[in-house]
């Protein structure tokens, strides 16, 4: 697939999230410093009633940036980690509408994932990798990238998410 290169309009936008999703764990869910991407856009009810939605400024798929390389000093990448639980229809659990889901082949998704991330990624510049091992380990994951990580943290009651750091 032929990539389509955008530049961004607004200089001030140093960090890209490739997968922010409902931007949770953001204090500013408009940080003027972020190009907020993902794949999805909608506005759904969940079953407490809350309401979610997923507005990215532009809608893409981190396997394929439409970003020039080199163009970002910090890239944010927290992919989906639960399993699809059932190929043939949409999301219906509120942690697969949150988070999204890993179809089969996940493995190439996630490998081209970090590729392009790492493309559009400054000489110099850090990745900031967020997963959650609740199916997949995460030392499964990082197998998915050349890169070695320089440190991380895990959080969360059972410490199942992991904070890494990556740097270019």
């Amino acid at each position: 697939m032929k990539r389509k290169n955008i530049e961004t309009e607004e200089s001030e936008k140093t960090i890209l999230d490739v997968a922010c999703g409902g931007k949770m764990f953001y204090f500013n869910k408009n940080d003027p410093r972020v190009l907020f991407c993902d794949k999805r856009m909608f506005k759904k009810e969940l079953c407490d009633g809350r309401t979610f939605e997923v507005k990215p400024d532009i809608v893409c798929d981190f396997t394929n940036l439409p970003f020039v390389s080199e163009s970002y000093s910090v890239v944010v990448f927290d992919p989906p980690h639960l399993k699809r639980n059932n190929s043939d229809h949409e999301a219906t659990g509120w942690q697969h509408i949150k988070y999204g889901e890993l179809n089969p082949g996940w493995q190439d998704m996630l490998k081209k994932g970090f590729k392009e991330c790492f493309r559009v990624l400054k000489k110099n510049g850090v990745l900031i990798f967020k997963w959650s091992e609740i199916e997949i380990p995460v030392s499964e994951i990082l197998k998915l990238t050349d890169m070695v990580p320089v440190f991380g943290h895990k959080s969360g009651k059972q410490n199942l998410t992991h904070w890494i750091c990556f740097v270019k």
